[in-house]
């Protein structure tokens, strides 16, 4: 099982300034700009990092802009049983969405991840290449 931490994800007050911010001060290119779970996501990438953002202003004062941290994996459901297996609950089972199959998690203090899993076959490889970390 193969796991790599994706991406910081972000919530945007005006998701045009963050992008112009990013690409104009450290050459951010637009990964994707879709609706995901029915919310705006634009994904850019800064050299081999990327940062997702959600196009609303933060819900959650006590963890700022930030909403999660995306942790990839090539097998969800390992990932999930392994978790179990030393006592983790999950609140939720996997969703799945037909390209990318996800569940949150909480860890400690508060932070929230997104563990998901990109459905390769469902994709083009242009596209497969741009989210996932995986080759």
């Amino acid at each position: 099982m193969k796991i790599n931490l994706h991406h910081a994800h972000l919530f945007a007050s005006d998701i045009e300034k963050s992008l112009r911010f990013y690409r104009e001060m450290f050459g951010a290119e637009i990964l994707f700009d879709l609706e995901v779970a029915g919310a705006r996501n634009v994904m850019i990438a800064i050299g081999s990092s990327k940062i997702n953002f959600y196009d609303q202003p933060p819900k959650d004062q006590e963890r700022g802009v930030v909403h999660h941290l995306g942790i990839e994996t090539d097998d969800i459901e390992a990932l999930v049983a392994h978790m179990k297996s030393k006592g983790f609950e999950f609140r939720k089972p996997i969703k799945n969405l037909g390209i990318l199959k996800y569940v949150m998690a909480e860890g400690p203090d508060h932070i929230l991840f997104e563990l998901f899993e990109v459905e390769r076959e469902k994709l083009s490889e242009d596209q497969h290449k741009l989210i996932s970390s995986f080759r």
